[in-house]
C-alpha cells in the first residue's frame, strides 16, 4: 500500500505562530510513517511559506537552510501542494483557524482535512457563534 503524502502546513501570521510549530511537531511525530510519508510548509510571520521535506531530523534542528522559500500568491499553491494527497492544516488564531487558508486550499482544489471555511470562520468570532448557537 502506497504511503498518503501529507503536507502539515505550520507557523503563520498569528502571535500565536510559535504554538502552531510545536503543535504541527506533535502531528508529525503521531504520524506513522510507515502509512504517512510528510512534507511541511511553514508559512513565515511574513506571509512567505517554506517548504521543508518534513522529516523528523529536519524540525529538530529547524533547517530553514534546505527549505524553498516562495511568495504567497494563491497562484503557486497548485503548483507547491499539487504532489501531496491532503494538507493538514496546524495554524492557530487570524489568517489559519479563521477559514482563510482553508478557502484558499478549496480555490486550489487541494484537499485537506479539519472544518472547512465557513465553520472556521463562524467559531473564530465567538459572538456570531454564539448567535448561531
Amino acid at each position: 500500500m502506497a504511503r498518503l503524502r501529507v503536507a502539515v502546513v505550520m507557523g503563520g501570521r498569528s502571535s500565536e505562530h510559535e504554538i502552531s510549530l510545536a503543535s504541527a511537531r506533535s502531528v508529525i511525530e503521531a504520524l506513522d510513517p510507515a502509512r504517512y510519508e510528510t512534507v511541511t510548509v511553514e508559512i513565515g510571520r511574513d506571509g512567505r511559506w517554506e517548504l521543508g521535506s518534513g522529516s523528523r531530523a529536519e524540525l529538530e534542528r529547524d533547517a530553514r537552510s534546505a527549505a524553498e522559500t516562495l511568495p504567497v500568491p494563491t497562484s503557486r499553491v497548485p503548483e507547491t501542494l499539487g504532489g501531496v494527497d491532503v494538507v493538514f492544516p496546524v495554524l492557530h488564531g487570524p489568517f489559519g483557524e479563521d477559514g482563510t487558508v482553508q478557502g484558499l486550499l478549496e480555490l486550489a482544489d487541494v484537499p485537506y482535512v479539519g472544518a472547512g471555511v465557513t465553520a472556521s470562520a463562524l467559531c473564530m468570532d465567538k459572538d456570531l457563534f454564539k448567535s448561531v448557537l
